[in-house]
């Protein structure tokens, strides 16, 4: 289980330091929050209880799931987005209300000053409050994000020869979502890459009509969502024997992509992680071949903080019980692309790899009868 419940006093103790109450609009916290998984709602965090306002569509839904998380709320229906307003309006007069900034319109802005929140003491711009707290799991989130990556190897597993039949890969991409879907996930956590021969060289390829032939590195980049929680993973494999350059470029990486797993604990530097990936790629003469960040937090959204990269505050590190990704890569058009990626639970010892499957670049080949 998740502590849910526990979350909105933490919130409240961050909330505090700036306004007396908070008008959390990004689903995504919402659902953080409340355990609700509605595609729309309005949450109020008061300073000693929450008000959730969503459609006439959720009514029940969203009494069931907060009741479920344990979780005490208000929950009220508006069914248009005025009568949604004209109920957290009527809920803090003479509070200072925080909103979520950066998911606010400068329209939406206005209309809150206008016409919503006329009996507020202000309006509070925040930044990251509730993103924030979001980035060390508990561990019943650890154990979601674990069930993803364990349900992503054992289709990959599964799927692994299908790569020497010649597949599009679009074709690949499809039986690798569809497995994981059956062996329980809710679905892909982002879109799946399968990215083969001089495709593997666009680290974001989408899956496509070309067939993974013999002498192909193809690059799989993918992951499973269970309970809103996602795992991500690459692997590179080669299609029969690599060619000098392809085999150095699995080389480099592999070796790449070990620093950085190594320099990922509690306390690291996120730029001082990317560095101990990049430095070996500088090294092989492939710098520029490296053309995106070492890695990004992972939970309920596939993006979210911390960044680990060259370019973020010098001052950023990794918390202890965030997830990230460490995710090396180069990219030669004339040769494909190699890129390996785990997802690791920081600590204060180092990390604890959440995804499993093995790394070999051979892995595809066929078992011996």
């Amino acid at each position: 289980p998740m502590d849910v419940a526990g979350r909105a006093p933490r919130l409240r103790a961050a909330v505090a330091e700036g306004a007396d109450s908070l008008l959390v609009t990004n689903l995504v916290n919402i659902r953080w929050l409340t355990g609700f998984t509605g595609s729309a709602g309005r949450l109020l965090v008061l300073p000693d209880s929450m008000l959730l306002v969503v459609d006439g569509r959720y009514g029940d839904q969203a009494t069931q799931q907060l009741a479920a998380a344990g979780v005490e709320a208000d929950v009220r229906i508006g069914l248009t987005a005025a009568s949604q307003y004209e109920h957290l309006g009527a809920a803090c007069p003479g509070l200072r209300l925080g909103f979520e900034a950066e998911q606010v319109t400068v329209a939406e802005h206005r209309d809150m000053v206008a016409t919503w929140f006329p009996l507020v003491a202000g309006l509070v711009p925040t930044d990251g409050l509730v993103e924030q707290l979001r980035v060390a799991k508990d561990d019943g989130e650890v154990a979601r994000i674990e069930a993803a990556a364990a349900i992503a190897s054992a289709a990959l597993d599964q799927l692994r020869q299908r790569l020497l039949d010649e597949p599009t890969e679009a074709e690949f991409g499809l039986e690798l979502d569809m497995q994981m879907r059956r062996l329980g996930a809710t679905g892909p956590s982002f879109e799946t890459i399968v990215a083969s021969g001089p495709n593997g060289a666009k680290p974001h390829h989408r899956p496509g009509g070309r067939r993974i032939v013999a002498g192909d590195l193809v690059v799989l980049d993918f992951g499973a969502k269970v309970d809103g929680y996602c795992s991500d993973m690459t692997r590179t494999v080669v299609v029969g024997s690599p060619s000098l350059t392809q085999q150095r470029m699995l080389d480099v990486v592999t070796a790449a992509q070990a620093a950085g797993v190594a320099a990922v604990r509690e306390g690291a530097s996120c730029r001082a992680v990317d560095a101990a990936c990049r430095d070996i790629i500088v090294a092989a003469g492939w710098g520029d071949a490296f053309s995106h960040g070492t890695g990004h937090g992972v939970g309920l959204e596939i993006h979210e903080d911390p960044r680990v990269s060259f370019s973020v505050d010098e001052a950023a590190t990794l918390a202890d019980r965030s997830v990230v990704t460490v995710e090396p890569g180069v990219y030669l058009p004339e040769h494909g692309g190699v890129r390996i990626e785990d997802s690791l639970l920081v600590t204060p010892a180092g990390s604890r790899c959440l995804t499993h499957a093995p790394k070999d670049p051979a892995w595809p080949s066929r078992p011996t009868t």
